[in-house]
């Protein structure tokens, strides 16, 4: 492995990788630390990048495996399997991450399992706020987590679809979520049991709100808010950490200047089960 590799962890969740230029070839030794320390941290984080192009941004994304791209092609994406989102939307796709906090492809049979962010261009106010989900299951009263053990979320995307709110993660086996709070249609408490029951939507909302504030507890103390700089590359272990747009992400272009943000989806492997 390279010299220059070192590892600056962060003291709740991920960590800064410094000795590493994303626009050149990356050895297979720095490679394979990659894979094992996102694995490890959650949350892998390259300051002063410079632009990465949209090709290179897929390369490295496909050192993770095969790209699934499930949503829209912006007209000035930097290549077919880019993501581009802006608070312009001429430059990118508008009100993205907004909708509550989430995993990346909960709506899939097997979610993404990483995704990776890209700033292009910085606005003074626009941070991405991540949770390590594994603290917030065991952040949870003996009460709440057998409730929310019983649970399964039915996404608003694809019908009958259900995946358990908790579950092992299927590299480190440490419980994690399987959640998006902006499409949920309903829980299912004791799925695929002679017991089964789907919460209406009073319930539903109630559930909803639980899971949030039990995310951002303690006033936020527990959430790894990334203030974006210019060239910034994180990739995540999207089974592991939930994540959230802030408001100021979505002020106009005239107040906070242009934001624009790459991200790319690695195609899930795993179907969350018990």
């Amino acid at each position: 492995m390279s010299q220059f590799y070192t590892i600056k962890p962060l003291p709740l969740v991920g960590a800064e990788i410094f000795g590493v230029d994303l626009k050149l070839n990356v050895n297979d030794d720095v490679i394979a630390q990659i894979k094992l320390d996102v694995t490890k941290y959650r949350l892998l984080i390259f300051r002063d990048q410079g632009i990465i192009s949209g090709d290179r941004h897929v390369e490295i994304s496909k050192w993770f495996g095969e790209l699934d791209s499930t949503f829209y092609n912006h007209p000035r994406s930097p290549h077919l399997d880019v993501f581009r989102v802006s608070n312009n939307e001429e430059e990118g796709c508008r009100g993205v991450g907004r909708t509550g906090w989430h995993i990346d492809g909960s709506f899939q049979p097997a979610p993404f399992g990483y995704s990776l962010y890209h700033i292009v261009s910085v606005p003074t106010s626009g941070d991405t706020a991540f949770s390590p989900l594994n603290e917030v299951v065991q952040s949870l009263t003996p009460d709440q987590y057998t409730r929310w053990n019983k649970l399964y979320m039915m996404s608003d995307r694809r019908g009958s679809l259900t995946h358990p709110l908790i579950y092992p993660h299927p590299l480190t086996g440490k419980e994690t979520l399987c959640f998006h709070l902006g499409m949920t249609s309903s829980f299912v408490y004791d799925w695929d049991t002679p017991e089964a029951r789907f919460t209406e939507w009073p319930e539903t909302k109630k559930l909803l709100q639980e899971i949030h504030n039990q995310v951002v507890r303690d006033n936020r103390k527990y959430i790894y808010q990334h203030k974006w700089t210019q060239g910034d590359f994180i990739i995540s272990d999207n089974l592991a950490v939930g994540h959230e747009a802030s408001p100021e992400t979505q002020l106009p272009e005239e107040q906070v200047g242009l934001r624009i943000m790459h991200r790319t989806t690695v195609k899930g492997q795993y179907t969350p089960q018990k």
